[in-house]
């Protein structure tokens, strides 16, 4: 087979293409494509290197599937080319996940929304993947109501400018430390210019901001846990309320998730569902102090649940403490998977 990653030089076109490796695709044709700046650049897969192509290029090689990590804008532009050329694209932008006709899927949830003739796919965002994940079986089950989320996302949900960011940051405070012979403010006001992803220094702080503010006060990355839940779930009457926060963390993202259902549970057989749900682990015993951490999931492909537990303050709901490496199962991964399932088809 020909798979093209567009984008592959970014962060999660590097994990892409590690993925694609350790799932048995080394022997496949692997296009490396992104933006002409990055033409002609080399990079490492499988024991041999690639050399970077331009999307143009990508399109007249024809490849069976195109993984996509490359931005809306590029995906609107380029997507529609590849999928005309008979490629199926797995898109992990933006790009097209509102659109009515173009599926959204988690394989394990919904991969039957992709139909034959589907040739642009839509992966979710990345904390919107683990969350559904977690919570499928319990929907199946009792039916969601409500939810109300919190989000502790890592800073490699924005880039690697923002991975930049706080590694100088760290570096300027280290600094200063060395300098002074003790510890210094953690305010970096004086540190000038450097990398900046967002509008705050991240080393030793956090902010409740992710995307874009809208005119209703949320942002983008809250408002997309709305729209596609309510996609994946196939449920649109759920009420969903979320606030996303960015914190200093780079092995994935967390979420406390408060989960009311439409029907009474016992908590022994919710605990039961979410161990059974493929590609989720039950992490989570408060005695032995056991409960999924970011620096646990990083590297890889599960969803960690934990800290499971009633809401003792109204009827028919619990909460959740749900993690995932934000790269791996959050994009490269679940976009790669859709793709196994599609291969299976053929």
């Amino acid at each position: 087979m020909k798979i093209a990653v567009v984008g592959a030089t970014g962060l999660v076109g590097s994990v892409m293409l590690r993925v694609l490796e350790e799932r048995g695709f080394a022997d496949n044709e692997i296009i490396a494509a992104a933006s002409f700046r990055s033409v002609g650049k080399r990079i490492a897969f499988a024991g041999r290197e690639l050399t970077v192509v331009s999307v143009d290029d990508a399109i007249a090689m024809r490849p069976d599937f195109a993984i996509f990590s490359a931005g809306a804008a590029a995906s609107r532009q380029y997507a529609p080319l590849f999928a005309a050329a008979g490629t199926t694209v797995v898109d992990n932008s933006s790009a097209w996940r509102k659109d009515a006709d173009k599926p959204l899927v988690v394989p394990e949830i919904n991969i039957d929304a992709v139909g034959e003739d589907d040739r642009i796919i839509a992966n979710p965002n990345c904390s919107t993947i683990q969350m559904v994940l977690a919570l499928s079986g319990l929907h199946r089950r009792y039916g969601i109501k409500r939810l109300v989320i919190s989000t502790y996302q890592s800073i490699t949900g924005t880039g690697v400018k923002a991975v930049r960011q706080l590694q100088e940051e760290e570096a300027w405070h280290a600094a200063r430390v060395a300098e002074a012979g003790g510890e210094v403010p953690s305010q970096l006001d004086a540190m000038g210019e450097h990398s900046q992803a967002y509008p705050y220094q991240i080393f030793r702080n956090l902010f409740p901001h992710g995307g874009d503010f809208q005119a209703d006060g949320y942002t983008t990355e809250e408002q997309k846990l709305v729209d596609e839940t309510h996609k994946i779930l196939r449920d649109p009457d759920i009420a969903i309320t979320a606030t996303v926060a960015r914190v200093p963390v780079v092995g994935g993202h967390s979420e406390s998730v408060n989960v009311e259902l439409r029907n009474e549970f016992d908590i022994n057989e919710v605990r039961g569902i979410i161990a059974s749900t493929p590609g989720v682990v039950l992490y989570d015993d408060p005695s032995q102090n056991r409960y999924p951490m970011p620096i646990m999931s990083e590297g890889r492909d599960e969803v960690f649940v934990g800290r499971v537990r009633r809401d003792l303050s109204q009827p028919k709901t619990l909460n959740l403490w749900v993690v995932a490496d934000n790269l791996r199962k959050g994009a490269a991964t679940n976009a790669i998977e859709i793709m196994e399932e599609l291969i299976k088809r053929r």
